[in-house]
């Protein structure tokens, strides 16, 4: 009984991701709408923000659809589609930004971040190692830390 209910659990499940792209959206030619799938998984639902235009079920992700299945169907290629989206939503439309000039920062900030946290890690190990003070201590606070253990 249980494994049953696991079973159709996990196949239903399996096929929430087919429900965002609807039939009259689909192309008749097979080729044309596996470019449009590809197209999809790369271009950002700009109302989930977090999904692919292919997995979303928003109207905006619909009409994104829509227009990169008309653009291919006008034969442009992959890229020509995915630049005209790019200029009507700009970069943020893409999953996957572009390494040009004005995404270098964004390119590049993990590998600075890490680097940031490398060095603070260094520098504070070797702090970490030397006395607090640096100095031995004097006679008298010798004595005081002797008559302290004592008691």
């Amino acid at each position: 009984m249980i494994k049953r209910l696991i079973l159709i659990v996990a196949l239903l499940c399996s096929a929430f991701p087919a429900f965002a792209v609807n039939p009259d959206e689909m192309l008749a030619d097979p080729a044309l709408e596996a470019r449009a799938r590809e197209i999809s998984t790369h271009l950002r639902c700009l109302v989930c923000q977090n999904q692919s235009i292919d997995d979303s079920n928003a109207e905006l992700a619909k009409d994104l659809r829509v227009l990169v299945r008309d653009r291919i169907e006008k034969g442009e290629t992959n890229e020509q589609v995915i630049d005209y989206i790019v200029s009507r939503y700009g970069e943020f439309v893409l999953l996957k930004p572009r390494f040009e000039m004005q995404t270098l920062l964004l390119w590049g900030m993990p590998a600075f971040l890490a680097l940031v946290g490398l060095v603070g890690i260094v520098v504070f190990s070797i702090k970490r190692r030397k006395s607090p003070s640096g100095k031995p201590l004097s006679e008298a606070e010798k004595a005081a830390l002797e008559q302290i253990l004592k008691n």
